[in-house]
């Protein structure tokens, strides 16, 4: 008999009858792209959309995926986002790959021609070698509703019947292709998974790639199938006027049956929107602990592996009687305060081998005890010292469930039901099993993102540098934001570089990319820049020779480098940019911020290009301003909104450096999104007065020493540091004694430079650097460095365009 065209027919409304475990579904296959790689004719017939239409397009362009539930009389436009009611997980979680784990569902959209439709959706995802990423099965919710109202099922409950109504392969099919999709899985396991969904009508509760979850006892499922089997049997007997077979007169106790295993999946689908909602492990576990009280249990306490809790990683092996476990959460429904005090959250203790939870711990099965009793509520109690727990526990029903993930025992939980309370049962154990599984990986997935991130925070740590807030005729202030995203080490880095002639060099780089590879790039190429600065390399020949390592270390990574060379008693600033975003310069005079014009340049790793610098006269409180581009960049917005917001940010008046920074850093970083690190590095350029200079000229002669130490003594008294001018003098002498000794023909220059300390220079034209060397009693030279290096706070040497400089610095402490 016909009803008219499939095409004429409402949404989720094809061809066929009203029986409700027949009504058709539209089936989904997106690829690892966000693409529509199959579309069945249900989705057709539910969405609107033809398959010529669909496959290949966005599926965000296709599916209802979020939004706020309309009110009845409001229509939400085809395309729009609809409607999350709040049962799971939205669509839209799992069509961007935000869930790695089945889901499920209502929506609300309307489709053109045929008004508004209420969707019931599951989405499974896929994993294995193929382009596919996930299936998402969808019906009429209204024509479920129909099937409850005329047959009296209910309509959240029904099967997702694809086996008969679409175009995607059969059950038999399916159960033979899962082992593909899902790995570790056998054919039989498939078999029981699409008879869980067929039959009972819910998705499978979570896949992995290396553990799956129970869904469901064994016997739930084939009782049921049985019972459907002899029922077919019998329909079919009656139609070809046959006898009835005998059938067994459990009916209504399958009835029970079925309604208590139709009841535990229930819960645990419950619990599952209930936890994993983020990564943070403190909330984890309260999570996991309030899921179940009081539905499941009246008593719930959550012991954790003490190196679970410090996010650390721990020896392989099964616990022993010394692993120590930290009660990290207990949810219960007796009076407040009752357990606080007995059994307080935060306490660390190991449990004797004796106990049903040691057994717990060290099998990884679940332990029921029906009823806890005196004999052994006095051995539990006998662990907790000068406390009696055996009123809170005798007479109770206990199971203590593995917290546990890729067979390793992170935990346990210990449930406990008042005596007036249905004894825990083989079911309960089961339900039991299953949640614990879940909650393991749930745990495991926050424990492992908590160990990455200590890993990665002490990696990034390591290689960022304690710059000291003040160098010579400059303050530095510098922040370092990580990333958002999940191993959020990365490769952004400042530095600062003390250079003769009392600069200072100041460095930003980013290396593009993120996780641990980009961070050791980074931390090859900052130590790098930091062996080129003290040779005092021009800025532009440090670049290229930058580009030219990072060519030897390999093609793999690129890197944007910015590096500032400041001469506080010239005034100047000496820069070169290897494809960085340019600095801010804020005017002490005025307090007008700009952008410097550099040369861009390209970044480090591109290989054969040049590299050009500038020189740019700067004022004493003037400030410079570098950072990395994940403080100005943000998806979907020009990059000059952030430079913009920047340059207005950093000439803000603040009461000190940190304040400053903290002002760019409110600015830039409320926007939302960003998910690269940041790095900012922030100097108040003070310069040093032509007053706190001296310099000499010495010529080639050692009659020259005597003068060197009288001007050193006379210039140190003028300055209040007349403390200083013993060991200055002493130290003075050798170096200028050396440097006569050593140089060819240009005079030797002599420098004090008075700022935070006082710096000593002394260059010559001789290109070999002096050493430390060892000396003995019996030895004439060799002594003049060890002199400096015990007086010095610091001393070193470095290499200059004519020679050599020689240097040390004391502390200046006024008279």
């Amino acid at each position: 008999m016909e009803h008219g065209s499939e095409r004429d027919a409402p949404p989720g409304l094809g061809a066929g009858d009203g029986a409700a475990g027949r009504i058709p579904l539209a089936v989904v296959v997106v690829d690892r792209d966000g693409h529509v790689s199959h579309w069945s004719s249900g989705a057709r017939r539910l969405f609107g959309a033809a398959k010529e239409e669909a496959i290949g397009r966005s599926v965000l362009d296709l599916l209802p995926v979020s939004g706020a539930l309309p009110e009845d009389d409001e229509i939400t436009p085809y395309g729009a986002y609809a409607a999350y009611d709040g049962l799971g997980p939205d669509l839209e979680s799992s069509l961007d790959g935000r869930l790695n784990f089945p889901a499920a569902g209502r929506a609300r959209l309307t489709v053109p021609d045929h008004g508004r439709a209420d969707v019931l959706w599951w989405a499974y995802p896929l994993v294995g070698p193929g382009s596919e990423r996930l299936l998402v099965l969808a019906a009429d919710a209204g024509r479920l509703r129909q099937a409850e109202r005329d047959e009296g099922i209910a309509f959240e409950r029904i099967a997702p019947g694809f086996a008969l109504h679409t175009d995607f392969p059969g059950a038999e099919e399916l159960a033979r292709r899962l082992p593909d999709i899902l790995p570790s899985m056998s054919v039989d396991e498939g078999a029981r998974i699409v008879a869980q969904v067929l039959e009972l009508g819910y998705p499978i509760l979570e896949f992995s790639q290396n553990d799956r979850v129970p869904v469901t006892p064994d016997w739930g499922v084939t009782r049921r199938t049985e019972r459907k089997a002899r029922r077919e049997r019998a329909a079919l007997a009656a139609a070809r006027g046959l006898p009835r077979p005998e059938e067994p007169a459990d009916d209504e106790g399958e009835d029970l049956e079925y309604t208590a295993v139709r009841e535990r999946l229930e819960f645990l689908n419950e619990v599952s929107g209930k936890i994993g909602t983020s990564l943070d492990l403190p909330r984890t576990i309260i999570e996991v602990s309030r899921a179940v009280v009081p539905r499941f249990t009246d008593v719930a306490g959550t012991y954790l592996r003490e190196q679970v809790v410090a996010g650390e990683g721990f020896p392989d092996g099964v616990p022993d009687t010394t692993t120590m476990w930290h009660r990290v959460a207990v949810e219960h429904t007796d009076e407040p305060g009752r357990w606080d005090d007995v059994i307080p959250v935060g306490e660390a203790m190991p449990f004797p081998a004796h106990t049903p939870f040691f057994q717990c711990m060290t099998t990884g099965d679940p332990v029921l005890v029906p009823r806890i009793s005196e004999e052994m509520g006095h051995a539990i109690a006998s662990q907790f010292e000068k406390r009696d727990i055996r009123p809170l526990i005798t007479g109770r029903s206990m199971l203590v469930v593995p917290l546990k993930a890729r067979n390793v025992v992170l935990g346990f939980m210990i449930l406990l039901r008042h005596p007036e309370r249905e004894l825990f049962n083989d079911m309960d154990r089961v339900t039991g099993a299953e949640l614990a599984a879940r909650a393991g990986l749930v745990l495991d997935n926050a424990r492992m993102y908590t160990y990455q991130e200590s890993v990665a925070e002490t990696l990034q740590d390591s290689m960022l540098p304690h710059i000291p807030p003040r160098m010579a005729g400059c303050d530095i202030a510098t922040r370092y934001l990580p990333g958002t995203l999940l191993g959020r080490v990365g490769g952004d880095w400042f530095d600062s570089v003390k250079l003769p002639g009392a600069r200072t060099a100041l460095v930003v780089g980013d290396v593009m990319g993120h996780g641990l590879n980009s961070a050791a790039m980074m931390g090859q190429l900052r130590t790098a820049v930091q062996t080129m600065a003290a040779m005092d390399l021009p800025p532009a020949q440090l670049l290229r020779n930058l580009d030219d390592l990072a060519q030897r270390l390999g093609d793999s990574y690129l890197a944007t480098c910015l590096y500032a060379v400041y001469d506080p008693i010239e005034g100047e600033l000496h820069l070169a940019n290897a494809g960085h975003i340019p600095p801010v310069l804020v005017r002490a005079v005025d307090g007008r911020s700009e952008l410097l014009d550099l040369p861009t340049g390209a970044p480090i790793g591109v290989g054969g290009v040049a590299f050009e610098s500038l020189r740019v006269r700067v004022e004493p409180g003037d400030r410079l301003v570098m950072c990395t581009d994940g403080l100005v960049e943000m998806r979907g917005v020009d990059i000059g909104v952030g430079l913009a917001t920047l340059c207005e940010s950093a000439a803000h008046p603040a009461a000190s450096m940190d304040d400053a920074c903290d002002t760019i850093i409110r600015a830039l970083n409320t926007r939302g999104g960003r998910k690269d690190d940041v790095a900012l590095l922030m100097a108040r350029l003070n310069g040093i007065e032509p007053d706190d200079v001296a310099e000499w000229r010495l010529a080639l002669d050692p009659a020259e020493v005597r003068r060197a130490r009288a001007a050193v003594r006379e210039q140190l008294h003028d300055w209040g540091l007349a403390k200083l001018a013993d060991p200055t003098e002493l130290m003075v002498s050798e170096l200028v004694t050396n440097a006569i000794r050593h140089s060819h023909s240009r005079p030797v220059q002599l420098r004090l430079i008075r700022s935070e300390t006082l710096l000593c220079e002394i260059d010559d034209d001789d290109h070999t650097l002096p050493t430390l060397l060892s000396t003995g009693p019996g030895d004439d030279t060799g002594r003049g460095l060890r002199v400096v290096s015990t007086l010095a706070r610091e001393w070193g040497t470095s290499r200059t365009a004519a020679g050599k400089t020689v240097w040390f610095e004391l502390t200046a402490r006024r008279r």
